[in-house]
């Protein structure tokens, strides 16, 4: 029951089934931007982006501000964020994250951290730039300019 369980939400999401402490890093992402940005930026965990024909579910998006419309959901967007975040799962390849960090790329996202949760490290990746790693400290994000403590994220 559980592989049928994992094979349908990989199939769906088109990426590994998360772990605890996946979740556990993701929940610490979204409160540190909520606490001190959500007037500034729309952030949304698990959207579906429709881009350039590649589907791809994001743990974190990081919009510019957008409008809420409660009646008219929207399943899937085709706008790219300004800025995803993608944590690695224990069963996932850092190389498959590289490469959708191009698509992203390719798109229009601007940014792209990858967290890897067992070293407790953010790389933060931006078109035509060298990655920079981050185990302390604050990483900044260059589009929309928010830092955040490395502490805040692994808490």
């Amino acid at each position: 029951m559980e592989t049928t369980l994992a094979t349908n939400y990989e199939a769906e999401r088109g990426k590994p089934m998360p772990s605890k402490n996946h979740g556990i890093v993701q929940s610490g992402l979204i409160f540190a931007l909520m606490k001190d940005h959500r007037d500034e930026v729309t952030i949304i965990s698990e959207l579906t982006l429709d881009l350039d024909g590649h589907h791809l579910v994001p743990d974190v998006s990081v919009f510019p501000k957008l409008p809420v419309d409660w009646h008219n959901d929207e399943v899937k967007l085709t706008e790219p964020p300004a800025w995803v975040i993608e944590i690695l799962s224990p069963t996932q390849a850092l190389d498959d994250l590289v490469r959708k960090a191009d698509i992203y790329f390719a798109a229009g996202v601007r940014s792209c951290w990858i967290i890897q949760p067992a070293l407790k490290l953010v790389v933060a990746l931006s078109p035509d730039k060298d990655p920079e790693f981050h185990g302390s400290g604050t990483v900044r994000e260059p589009a929309t300019g928010i830092e955040i403590p490395v502490a805040e994220i692994f808490r």
